[in-house]
């Protein structure tokens, strides 16, 4: 597994996440090295959007994203399409899918990915940011039910 942050400014590194991401790892190898540090460069009004997965959504996590002060996106259930990292999970994926042969080894695949992760360009990012307004409208018009995205 990999984890990655995105916005309209910046990206976080590509993370590989070794063996089960529990609520402890997800503090202290993503939240504060990566997510706090590019909240903080984006400034007082970055938002972090994550998804109901159990590490994220914690008693200790919580408290630890209070005491961080961050502004947090409150995320429905079942509702990753509308998150626009999982675009650019598919993005990612479409591009590491065009390298032929494929990766030989787990080293050569976490190098493509960083490569790729790096090279979506930042206008393709924007875009997906951009569009959750009309997609949480398309969600809602459609009563939670497919929309186009």
């Amino acid at each position: 597994m990999v984890w990655g942050g995105i916005s309209t400014r910046l990206r976080t590194p590509l993370y590989h996440v070794v063996g089960n991401l529990t609520v402890v790892r997800y503090q202290n190898e993503i939240l504060q090295p990566l997510v706090i540090p590019a909240l903080q460069a984006i400034g007082p009004r970055a938002i972090l959007q994550d998804d109901n997965a159990p590490p994220h959504r914690s008693a200790a996590v919580n408290t630890f994203i209070q005491q961080a002060r961050v502004n947090r996106m409150m995320w429905p259930a079942n509702s990753s399409d509308l998150n626009p990292i999982e675009h650019m999970w598919d993005e990612l994926c479409c591009r590491v899918q065009q390298h032929h042969p494929p990766p030989a080894n787990l080293g050569q695949l976490l190098q493509w990915l960083q490569q790729e992760w790096n090279g979506v360009p930042r206008a393709y990012i924007c875009n997906l940011i951009h569009s959750m307004r009309q997609r949480c409208v398309e969600c809602l018009a459609h009563n939670g039910g497919h929309t186009r995205y």
